[in-house]
């Protein structure tokens, strides 16, 4: 579907389930980045799951978008009708080469010169009508194959469940495959994440032959395994004597085998591989990322605009503490509000407040609901869905993140910047932003407090240490006003990144004599 059309662009943004249909830390920096950047035209491809599951877009698109295209990889009723498909065995040979070099990948012993000569093979057989979707889907070569590995690999007893996995699971590629065909030309591509906006940028990457940058904020991988062992649609078909508790049940496991197969080609085909701070960079390389092509680069706020928020400030410390964010399972919003149960006990009149959209998992979002009722905090905490900082963060004493997975959340730059201390989980980077990294940066002192996973005593009694002494909360305002001024402006990351697109846009093209694609 297309919203805007363009004819070309510098920048190709291959954007999964966030910008400009989903808000929240990644979008807005998907946003800050293109307004950032007004001298270069984007063009963005968003990757969605059903067109139900987003509403109407939640950013302006910026005047330098020249295209939008919009795609959705499930839910669709576009499968090709069914009928007899002639076996290629050439082609059928490649693809067990392909999937053979996938699984030696995962012991880095793959070579990926090979790799990359089967993925050219196949990408130019789809391109000649010589591999389609039907042969995948009705092909005896391909009923074969799957019948094969079945008897070889799978440990579940249930063959209809193996055989509809791996055919939902392939059916993505397909798309991408297509969309990377048909998107316009643009001088380097730009992905936000691995998993299938990362695999288009390596489809991408392949076929045109221009540079490839990833961005990557959490770790898609990591992320995608939280919610897969979370998952209740994947089926444990073994009787109970069968099971292992120290095993992963067998069609978990192959889902996240292959969003990690996902994101080794992304890194193998990236030009630039960056992430916000230093862990995650080893975490990716561990992953499968060529150390050599990896950098880190912070996020950044626009300081002098929240300067001005923090100027409308009322004096003394509000009780009142604030989790910005989505309501769903990886911000662990129920812990925040179990917190509460022992927070309201000491400080009766303490407002906690959550605000951030709930139509992204309702189901989570009305168990949300139903504890703060249960709980008898109905008076205290408050679901305000989405706000606006400038207005919310001059009210707010204490910031607080309970997540279970975070990469750099810009929340607490900016709410550093608002004059607002910060109690976090020890996730991602958020024990770097408040208690500093490196002696300098230590020595601005703690802007908040850092607390264990899932432990709501010990998050209430971190918010309690700031909101029960004055002078603590003040020396942690300022320590975070020194931090994010010192270390954490957008100034500085745009810097950054325009080097890394000047030295992208730069580069000549990489097309191999096969891989054709009209410039």
């Amino acid at each position: 579907m297309i919203i805007r059309q363009g004819k070309s662009a510098d920048v190709g943004l291959l954007l999964e389930g966030t910008f400009p249909y989903v808000s929240g830390g990644v979008s807005s920096w998907v946003n800050q980045i293109i307004r950032g950047f007004p001298e270069l035209t984007f063009a963005l491809c968003f990757i969605g799951s059903r067109k139900e599951d987003y509403g109407d877009m939640r950013f302006q698109l910026p005047d330098n978008v020249v295209h939008l295209e919009v795609h959705y990889l499930h839910g669709g009723n576009d499968t090709p009708p069914v009928m007899p498909r002639r076996t290629n065995a050439a082609i059928n040979e490649q693809v067990r080469a392909l999937h053979e070099h996938f699984r030696q990948r995962e012991g880095n012993k793959a070579c990926p010169h090979q790799e990359n000569a089967a993925m050219q093979a196949l990408l130019k057989a789809f391109r000649d009508g010589q591999y389609t979707e039907e042969d995948f889907l009705y092909s005896r070569g391909a009923w074969d194959y799957i019948t094969q590995q079945y008897r070889e690999r799978c440990t579940d007893p249930s063959f209809v469940d193996y055989f509809w996995t791996v055919r939902i699971m392939h059916r993505p590629l397909w798309q991408l495959m297509k969309v990377a065909e048909n998107f316009i030309p643009v001088r380097c591509y730009h992905t936000i994440s691995t998993g299938y906006a990362g695999y288009l940028g390596a489809l991408l990457k392949q076929r045109r032959g221009r540079p490839l940058l990833l961005s990557e904020h959490g770790i898609y991988t990591k992320e995608r395994k939280i919610d897969l062992f979370q998952a209740e649609w994947i089926r444990d078909n073994r009787g109970v004597l069968e099971k292992d508790s120290s095993e992963v049940a067998y069609f978990r496991n192959l889902w996240v085998r292959f969003f990690e197969a996902l994101g080794r080609e992304c890194y193998q085909h990236s030009h630039n591989i960056i992430a916000l701070y230093e862990t995650n960079r080893l975490r990716q390389i561990t992953d499968g990322a060529p150390p050599e092509r990896t950098q880190n680069i912070p996020n950044g706020i626009n300081l002098p605009h929240l300067e001005k928020v923090r100027e409308k400030r009322a004096p003394g410390v509000p009780l009142t503490i604030c989790l910005i964010g989505r309501v769903v399972p990886i911000k662990d919003v129920k812990t925040y509000i179990r917190a509460m149960r022992t927070l309201v006990n000491r400080l009766p009149d303490v407002q906690a407040w959550i605000a951030g959209p709930e139509d992204e998992d309702p189901e989570y979002a009305k168990d949300c609901h139903n504890l703060v009722a249960g709980l008898g905090l109905s008076d205290n905490v408050k679901f305000l869905g989405f706000q606006k900082i400038d207005e919310l963060l001059p009210k707010v004493g204490v910031m607080v993140l309970s997540s279970i997975s975070e990469a750099l959340p810009l929340v607490i730059l900016e709410g550093y910047a608002a004059g607002v201390p910060c109690v976090s989980t020890d996730v991602g980077s958020c024990r770097q932003l408040i208690e500093g990294l490196g002696e300098e940066d230590r020595a601005l002192g703690s802007s908040g407090e850092v607390v264990g996973i899932a432990d709501p005593e010990a998050l209430a009694l971190a918010i309690l240490k700031l909101l029960d002494n004055e002078e603590r909360w003040h020396a942690a305002q300022a320590a975070g006003i020194a931090r994010v001024g010192r270390y954490y402006t957008q100034e500085m990351m745009f810097a950054k990144y325009r080097a890394v697109y000047e030295d992208a846009l730069s580069q000549p093209d990489g097309l191999t004599p096969d891989a054709g694609g009209a410039r």
